[in-house]
């Protein structure tokens, strides 16, 4: 008779609390590391729930920087335009009295009046366009430049927040129901944008892949999702 059954024989109770509390132990083992989170990895219970149970940034890039040069840069391109539209506004003089006429190469000659009304506002018009183009179009990408994207605890609602020069979180938040995100193109089938659908706005945001997805499951399972409205 081994040594074991004869303590087990003498103090039954004894033996019996011991493999309660090693059985214990082995289930808090196990438990522990199933719910271990690996390297690289994201978090099963947050990656599987597509209801969790607090806030959570499943999206986050910041492009400060990039947002001020863009800034500058339209800023810039502003006030040459306008240089440029008032100057052809005021310095363009009418020459049809002086009966000068343009040569082109040498070869052709014609008449031609650049302070004439319509090259006057034309030129005007012209300049004007340009930079009110540029300034529009560096204005609605960083309206459209998404910095975060959260989905909020109980997975109804998820907030989209937009780049600004000013630093991160103090763009645009735009809050919604998740039924009312709809993402156009699978994340892994997009080239450098993942186009994101919110119904009531025209244009897509912007959702550069250079940033990082926390946890890619569940964003794919819900705002990646496809929903036609």
């Amino acid at each position: 008779m081994s040594l074991a059954r004869m303590c087990a024989g003498l103090c039954p109770s004894r033996c019996m609390i011991s493999a309660q509390l090693r059985g214990a132990l082995l289930h808090s083992w196990s438990k522990c590391a199933s719910s271990r989170v690996l390297p690289g990895s994201s978090r099963p219970g947050l990656s599987t729930s597509t209801q969790p149970p607090r806030d959570v940034p499943l999206f986050e890039h910041d492009r400060t920087r990039f947002s001020r040069l863009l800034s500058l840069f339209c800023g810039g391109q502003c006030l040459f335009w306008t240089y440029l539209a008032h100057l052809a506004y005021t310095g363009l003089r009418d020459t049809q009295d002086r009966g000068r006429s343009t040569a082109l190469a040498g070869v052709w000659s014609f008449d031609v009046n650049l302070g004439s009304s319509a090259w006057k506002y034309g030129f005007t018009l012209g300049c004007t366009t340009v930079g009110a183009a540029i300034v529009g179009l560096g204005f609605l990408f960083c309206r459209r430049s998404v910095s975060r994207v959260v989905l909020h605890q109980g997975g109804r609602m998820v907030s989209v927040f937009t780049q600004s020069p000013l630093g991160m979180g103090r763009g645009r938040k735009i809050t919604v129901a998740l039924s009312q995100v709809s993402c156009h193109a699978h994340r892994q089938e997009s080239p450098s944008f993942i186009p994101l659908k919110v119904k009531g706005h025209k244009f897509y945001f912007l959702l550069d892949k250079d940033g990082t997805l926390n946890y890619p499951k569940l964003f794919d399972t819900t705002v990646g999702v496809y929903r036609p409205f």
